[in-house]
Parts: structure tokens; sequence; C-alpha cells
């Protein structure tokens, strides 16, 4: 409970802070405070619990806070992963595909992946470059997405969404093996879903600032440009489908289309440096040979030190 309301009142602070209310709002400081006291109880129940849901123990592990930390930071960029879900039809616009505020389902990650990872992995045993590659590659792909115009061919839209998504699915899906790797089995569960849910908080909160980033920069550009008596009005531009674009009179259109680009694009290249901040992170990673037995009876001395307080 507590770290469910923790989490509810951080996201909350990033989704409205500076958006519905302003940072010094007696709504934003009392989310702030709220999840400033709530995460302090969780440590404290965490460290007393004979069972934890995240066990403090799990942060003794240098591969674990290491990939934990950069699981966190890729996950903020998983925000632009939701163009993967936003397939480019009828024209679009004359090339400018629009994003939503979202992030991708790890569901795609795996269809993005070269095949030939898995196999790689098992035959050599060697899997540190393959993060720290995917890492490049989303850096690279943030970079290039940040630079779109509506101009853009489709043909190279679909390169970029395929730097994006090759990345971020070698990326995830080894900093998960790592952990995994770095545990005996009786622990190995809850390692892995701590890992889990540090991405999500990081892609949760990367939906949240940055799609209120887009609302606020997307309004703001639309009072610009657009004429007073103007259809839509600036209040429902982001209700927007592609369809409703495709029937507004030329100059209006051309304003919007062109609204969208330049209110989304640079967010994409402010998140470039998360993915490059990770690289340096993965780079200070032991690579521990894989593991070829199951550990059910080999435990590190912090996990055997609390299973003998709990037996006792």
């Amino acid at each position: 409970m507590t770290l469910a309301g923790a989490m509810a009142c951080l996201i909350l602070v990033a989704s409205w802070a500076g958006n519905d209310y302003e940072w010094t709002s007696p709504v934003i400081l009392s989310l702030i405070a709220a999840t400033a006291v709530l995460a302090m109880l969780f440590v404290l129940i965490e460290g007393r619990a004979t069972e934890p849901i995240i066990p403090p123990t799990l942060f003794r592990d240098r591969n674990f806070n290491l990939t934990t930390a950069a699981s966190l930071l890729v996950g903020v960029t998983m925000w632009c992963d939701g163009i993967l879900a936003d397939v480019p039809a009828d024209d679009l616009w004359g090339g400018c595909h629009i994003d939503r505020p979202s992030y991708g389902a790890d569901d795609g990650h795996d269809d993005c992946r070269i095949p030939v990872e898995r196999w790689l992995v098992s035959k050599y045993g060697r899997y540190k470059w393959m993060p720290i590659t995917g890492a490049a590659f989303i850096a690279i792909a943030l970079v290039l997405l940040g630079t779109m115009t509506p101009e853009t061919p489709l043909w190279w839209f679909c390169v970029e969404i395929g730097l994006l998504g090759w990345g971020l699915g070698v990326n995830l899906q080894i900093l998960l093996l790592i952990v995994q790797n770095s545990f005996p089995d009786r622990v190995v569960g809850t390692a892995t879903a701590a890992n889990t849910f540090c991405r999500q908080i990081g892609a949760s909160l990367g939906s949240a600032v940055i799609g209120s980033l887009f609302a606020l920069r997307l309004i703001d550009i639309m009072r610009e440009r657009l004429p007073l008596d103007a259809e839509p009005r600036v209040g429902d531009i982001s209700s927007l489908t592609p369809q409703g674009v495709l029937e507004l009179p030329a100059p209006v259109r051309d304003i919007v289309v062109h609204g969208y680009n330049d209110a989304l694009t640079p967010l994409r290249l402010w998140m470039a440096p998360l993915a490059l901040i990770a690289l340096v992170l993965l780079c200070l990673v032991k690579e521990v040979p894989l593991k070829t037995t199951i550990e059910r009876d080999l435990v590190p001395d912090a996990f055997s030190a609390r299973a003998a307080d709990g037996r006792k």
C-alpha cells in the first residue's frame, strides 16, 4: 500500500505540476510530501518485514543497481515506443506522423529484436555488449526522430522506428538476463520483479512528464499560429484524429501538422541523454559467466542471514 501510494503520488506530480497546477500549489506540494512520507514508510517496513516485496539486500549487488538504474532511464524513453502503435495510413498528411503521448507495452519488444540474439548469448555466453549497443541505438533513434519533419519520407521514418524498437528489445531483455544471472534461484523472481517495476516506473514517468510537456507546447504553438476564428479551437487540438486533420481546410491543416511536429520532435532530443547515461552505467556492469546449474541451495550471505532469522 505504501509503495503503490508513493508511486501514484509521484506520477500525479509528474502529470499535473506546471500543467494543471502550479508547482507551488497546495495540491502539488501535498503530493510531493505524500510521496516522500510513503516512500520512507515503505523503506522502513521493508527493512523489518520477514518476506519483503523488494528486499533491501538486493541493492548490495552492483549489477542489480546498475541494471535497475539503466532500466529506469530506458523506461523513460519507452514513451517514444508508443509510435510503434500508430501505424501511418492514408498519406497521413503528406508524411507527418503524430505520436500519442504514451509508451509501448513490452509485448512489442520481442517482435523488434533480432532473433539471433538468443542464439548468440546461448552459444558464446557473452552478453554485456548487447544492452550497451541497445542503449546506443536508442540514443541514435531518439536523435533521428527528434529531427523529423512533415516532409520526412515514410521509409526513413520506419528505419528510425526500427532502430528504436531494436534498441529497446535488446537492451531491456538482456538487462533482465543480467539480473537473473546475479541471484540464486530462490530470490531470482523477486529480483526480476524489482527490476521490471523500476522499468515500468520509468515508463510511467516518461509518459506523464513528456505527455504533459507535449500538451503544453502544442497549445502554446497553436495559440500563436491559428487564427482566432479558425476551426478547430485550440482547446480541441489534442483530440484530433488523423481523419479529422485530413478534413480540415488546407491552410489550417498545414498549421496543425507542423504544430504537432514542432511540439513533439524536440522532446525526443531531450530524452537522448538519458539513453547515453544508461549506456555509461551499463559499461560498468561486471559480466558474470552465465549459470549452467540451478542454484537451489546456494544462497548469498545476506540472504542466508535473513533466511536464518526467519527460521528462528
